[in-house]
């Protein structure tokens, strides 16, 4: 068997330097992310803007499918729980939005401003706020810290009421950080502030499953190997808790476009998230 002993917990979370044309992302969903929004809005199938708390960045965007929605997605973008918002991400709701679902897409405040335990609890209020709006049931995704915060939502110690947290049928991280440890020895702790106790409280995969959640475990075959251990991490321990849980890496994919899917309504992934 092969070992993959990692040296550099900087290196090993870093994935732009370690792609070809890497440095194209994320500016490279800049267009097509203002272009889905603009035709939404034309459309009357947009509502931006939607506030779920106090602060500037307490605020999400809502596209509505033709007709009823068949329930809410809810997709928490990435970004190191430090960098961007949900302005980068508009298009890819278009697969689950095509499937029938409505997806509120969250942005939320940054460390340092901020630690990731309060992070979590925007998420929490985001969602709640998302799903008095929109009825039926409720799937979580989020792409690499924003997998992390979409694990934590069906974790013990969630923030979300139990009528919510009743109402989630799919939790679905794509490349997602579930165990904060190793990022405590990476330099991008310099902005998250990680401790002992943050990391204990605050990772999935050192903590219970709750509700009913089915978990969809999804990471890009062509990955850095740490998210491809965590992925597998998360369905390891929490099919050992009695979770329903599958683990999937999607072949020739890297951290960036294992996002293509979701913008297309027929890809395994969107098909993954809305088949309920």
């Amino acid at each position: 068997m092969n070992y993959h002993l990692v040296s550099d917990y900087t290196d090993a979370y870093s994935n732009g330097i370690h792609i070809a044309g890497g440095d194209r992302w994320p500016a490279a969903w800049v267009k097509p992310a203002a272009d889905y929004r603009a035709a939404m809005l034309a459309t009357g199938r947009a509502k931006l803007d939607v506030f779920y708390g106090p602060g500037e960045r307490n605020a999400m965007d809502v596209f509505l499918p033709e007709g009823t929605p068949r329930g809410l997605v809810v997709f928490i973008h990435g970004g190191f729980w430090k960098s961007l918002d949900r302005s980068y991400w508009s298009h890819f709701a278009n697969g689950c939005v095509e499937r029938g679902f409505a997806v509120a897409m969250p942005s939320y405040d940054l460390c340092p401003d901020v630690r990731i335990t309060e992070i979590g609890r925007q998420m929490g209020a985001a969602i709640t706020k998302a799903a008095e709006e929109i009825a039926g049931p409720i799937i979580v995704t989020g792409h690499s810290a924003g997998g992390h915060l979409s694990t934590r939502m069906v974790s013990a110690g969630s923030p979300l009421p139990t009528a919510i947290l009743d109402r989630i049928e799919i939790a679905a991280p794509i490349s997602g950080l579930h165990d904060l440890r190793p990022l405590m020895r990476s330099q991008l702790n310099e902005s998250l502030h990680i401790d002992d106790a943050e990391a204990a409280a605050e990772s999935p995969a050192l903590l219970r499953p709750v509700g009913h959640a089915r978990i969809c475990a999804w990471v890009g075959g062509a990955e850095r190997h740490e998210f491809i251990r965590q992925n597998a991490l998360l369905a390891n321990i929490w099919t050992g808790l009695g979770a329903e849980t599958s683990c999937y890496a999607e072949p020739n994919r890297h951290h960036f476009d294992v996002l293509d899917g979701m913008a297309d309504p027929n890809h395994p992934l969107t098909r993954a998230l809305t088949d309920i």
